[in-house]
């Protein structure tokens, strides 16, 4: 079978292919050098090409969680960005100038190119944003507020595109209701405990101290606490001890209440982090290429974190 693509009336083969590649097009940009002109153009058109998200609009709330973490991360001084980029992303952030950002488009957790682009695109005048509850050009909102776009620089494009503030926004949203339904769940359990006429000893201190895991001990204190001068608690029992359902409520919940904890401890990690690629060391006149925008470490604590609520 010959290795050929059939393209109009004609057919391109692998040798014609080569034979373009050599004579004709330079394909390796790297060692290309550019004129300082074409070096901002290059960073818009990053921008917009990226700027492919699709399905759902993501909640207004993620989207200015995404300004926020961004405008943090680039402040920390290693992502090669002019001050006007930082204050005018925390300008939409302070006017609620909301970019419309959809929830599909990253590939995996290496990165989040696609949402950030379209977060960033009404930065240099294009696309759409809600503002004042209405969806209009970005343009004009800039018009209104005497706001010239940003011209971008070389490796601001980059700086933008690159990092995990998609996933941390959403990460950040999560861990603060997981911290809410920790608490509710206890407050649910208790009044129940409180209702089966139950016993309060599973929560007392010196039983949690046998197994000292902190959430836990948490657990029994948040029991001991809400169920104090209980009337119905301390009156006395009939039954040895209550069903396994109640009496494991510190072992269940308290597990829940560590993984939040590890899960709220990457996250607090990453959001102060530096994400974007490459990374700029002033100090020691070094730029150097990693891979600190993928979110590997979140993606696994995430789904540690999904087990844990569901139990």
């Amino acid at each position: 079978m010959n290795n050929v693509y059939q393209i109009g009336s004609g057919e391109l083969t692998f040798d014609i292919i080569e034979r373009i590649i050599n004579e004709n097009l330079k394909l390796e940009l790297a060692s290309e050098a550019r004129e300082s002109d074409e070096l901002s153009t290059l960073q818009e058109n990053l921008v917009k090409s990226h700027a492919c998200s699709v399905g759902e609009e993501m909640p207004h709330v993620i989207v200015k969680l995404m300004f926020l973490l961004k405008a943090h991360a680039l402040s920390l001084g290693h992502s090669g960005v002019q001050v006007i980029t930082v204050q005018r992303i925390i300008d939409f952030f302070n006017n609620d100038v909301m970019p419309i950002v959809y929830d599909r488009g990253s590939l995996g957790a290496s990165g989040d190119l696609a949402p950030l682009a379209n977060l960033f695109l009404p930065l240099i005048g294009v696309g759409d944003v809600y503002y004042k509850g209405k969806r209009c050009e970005a343009i004009s909102v800039l018009d209104e507020f005497g706001w010239e776009p940003v011209k971008l620089k070389s490796k601001e494009g980059l700086a933008l595109l690159n990092g995990t503030q998609f996933m941390s926004a959403n990460g950040v949203y999560a861990i603060l209701k997981a911290f809410r339904l920790s608490k509710k769940a206890d407050l649910i359990a208790a009044i129940s405990l409180e209702a089966f006429d139950g016993r309060l000893d599973p929560f007392m201190n010196c039983i949690q101290q046998m197994r000292p895991h902190q959430g836990q001990i948490e657990t029994g204190a948040a029991f001991r606490r809400i169920l104090e001068g209980s009337e119905i608690i301390t009156q006395p029992k009939t039954h040895v001890q209550d069903p396994y359902s109640f009496r494991c409520i510190p072992q269940v919940h308290g597990a829940t209440k560590d993984a939040i904890r590890h899960a709220a401890s990457v996250l607090l990690t990453e959001i102060n982090s530096v994400t974007d690629n490459p990374t700029i060391f002033p100090d020691e006149d070094l730029i150097i290429s990693g891979g600190n925008f993928h979110g590997q470490p979140l993606a696994l604590v995430y789904d540690y974190l999904a087990i844990a609520l569901a139990e």
